[in-house]
């Protein structure tokens, strides 16, 4: 299990990437529209290093939703691969046999 306050943590960022999303977006556009003035642009870009850190997405870390743990992650099912092998073993992934030999 990771520590709660790691997973607290990486839920706040995970809102503030929401909240600040439309606000990046518009102003990533205006600094790559090469057809704006350079004054308007740079003026684009202090507004967005302005933004908090933690509202831009590669801040976010993908963690596992039963244990929190950030490696070993498995993206198409959300887990981790221990807690996908407890799941598997337990039976409760259609399909997934647990090997042994």
């Amino acid at each position: 299990m990771a520590k709660k306050s790691m997973v607290e943590r990486e839920k706040k960022r995970a809102k503030l990437v929401q909240k600040y999303a439309a606000k990046r977006a518009e102003l990533n556009e205006i600094i790559k529209d090469q057809s704006r003035p350079m004054e308007e642009r740079f003026k684009a870009t202090l507004k967005l290093a302005e933004l908090p850190r933690n509202s831009s997405a590669t801040r976010l870390h993908n963690r596992c939703q039963l244990s929190g743990r950030p490696h070993a992650y498995y993206r198409k099912l959300k887990l981790s691969r221990i807690a996908l092998r407890e799941l598997g073993s337990n039976g409760y992934i259609p399909g997934m046999v647990k090997s042994s030999w």
